[in-house]
C-alpha cells in the first residue's frame, strides 16, 4: 500500500469535523446497523447462556467477547448514521470490527484440540495441549498487534505516526490470516490421517488402530468447525484486501462489501456454534472414542479384510 493511502487515515481521525465530514465514503444504513446489532446481540446472549449451562467457560472469553466487540463496532456505525462526522464513532467501529473476530478464532483452536484429544492425538503432529498453547498465543499476539496499531493511529495527528499505526494494524490482520491458514492445514491433515488410518505416532499396536467413520456429535462438530473457519478465513481475506487498497480505496468505501464479507461472515460464524455448540456435542465425560465414531466394518468376502472409511 502506498504511503498516501495509509496517511489518508489521518483525515479520518482528526478532531476537526470540518476537515472530516465523511470518513466512510458513505453513510452507514440505519436498517442494516440495527439488523446486525440484533443478530450479534441475540447470538452473544445465547452464547453467554450456553457457556453457563454447559460449563464451557472458554466461550466467555472467545465467542462472548467477540460478540461484545462486534456490538460495540456496529453501535459505532449506528452512531455514525446519526452523526456522520463523529470521529469517535468511526474509531469505535473500525477498531472493534477489526478486532472482534479474533477471540472467536481462539474458540476454534480450543474445539479442535478437544476433538484431537477425543479421536486420538496419534494422527496429529502436535499434542492437543501444545497445539492450544501455540495457536492461542498467536491469536493473542494478533489481537495485541491490531489493537496497538489502531491505538497508535487513533491517538496521533502526526501523519507519520498514523502511517505507522496503520501498517501495524494491517500487519496484525495479515499475521492472523497466516495463522488461520496454518490452522486449516494442520486440521485437514489430522482428519485425513484419521480417516485413512495413517497415524504419525502409534499409541498402541498397529492391530489396535483401524480406520473409522466419524458419526453423530463429532461429525456435526467437524462440519461446524469447517464452516466457522471458512467464514473467518473469507473475512480475513476481505480485511487484508480492504486495508491494502487504502483508507480512500474503492473497497473500504463500498458498504455492501463490508456488510457481506465482514458483518455477515462473523454472524454466520457465531451462529454456527450456537447451533452446533461444543458443550452439547463434545461433552467432558468418560465416554470413550467409540461414542464418537462408527466402529470399523468388516467386509466378509473371500479376499483380504477391507475396512470402511470416509474422508472428513
Amino acid at each position: 500500500m502506498s504511503t498516501t493511502n495509509f496517511t489518508s487515515l489521518h483525515s479520518f481521525i482528526t478532531r476537526d469535523s470540518d476537515i472530516n465530514p465523511d470518513p466512510y465514503g458513505y453513510r452507514p444504513t440505519l436498517s442494516v446497523c440495527i439488523l446486525f446489532l440484533c443478530l450479534f446481540g441475540a447470538s452473544t446472549f445465547i452464547h453467554l447462556c450456553q457457556s453457563i449451562a454447559y460449563r464451557k467457560w472458554f466461550f466467555l472469553y472467545t465467542a462472548v467477547l467477540a460478540g461484545l466487540l462486534e456490538i460495540l463496532g456496529w453501535s459505532g456505525r449506528l452512531w455514525s448514521n446519526r452523526n456522520l462526522p463523529s470521529n469517535s464513532a468511526y474509531l469505535i467501529q473500525i477498531i472493534c470490527t477489526i478486532q472482534g473476530p479474533t477471540p472467536l478464532l481462539a474458540a476454534n483452536f480450543v474445539i479442535l484440540a478437544g476433538l484431537i484429544k477425543k479421536l486420538g492425538d496419534r494422527y496429529c503432529r502436535l499434542r492437543p495441549k501444545i497445539y492450544s498453547i501455540i495457536f492461542l498465543t498467536c491469536d493473542i499476539i494478533a489481537l495485541g498487534v491490531q489493537g496497538t496499531g489502531g491505538g497508535i493511529a487513533a491517538s496521533s495527528n502526526d501523519p507519520d505516526t498514523v502511517n505507522l499505526g496503520s501498517h501495524i494494524m494491517l500487519g496484525g490482520i495479515v499475521f492472523q490470516l497466516v495463522v488461520i491458514i496454518c490452522y486449516m492445514l494442520l486440521a485437514m491433515e489430522f482428519f485425513w490421517r484419521y480417516s485413512h488410518n495413517l497415524p504419525i505416532r502409534l499409541g498402541s499396536s498397529p492391530s489396535d488402530v483401524k480406520p473409522s467413520l466419524l458419526r453423530g456429535p463429532a461429525q456435526w462438530l467437524v462440519y461446524a468447525l469447517m464452516f466457522n473457519t471458512a467464514c473467518l478465513f473469507i473475512r480475513a481475506i476481505y480485511r487484508t484486501v480492504e486495508l491494502t487498497d487504502g483508507f480512500h480505496g474503492k473497497i473500504i468505501e463500498t458498504q455492501w462489501l463490508f456488510n457481506v464479507f465482514d458483518g455477515a461472515m462473523i454472524v454466520l460464524a457465531m451462529v454456527t456454534f450456537n447451533i452446533a455448540h461444543p458443550g452439547l456435542l463434545l461433552k467432558d465425560d468418560d465416554r470413550n472414542e467409540d461414542d464418537f465414531i462408527i466402529q470399523p466394518i468388516l467386509m466378509e468376502n473371500s479376499g483380504p479384510q477391507v475396512y470402511g472409511k470416509v474422508i472428513v
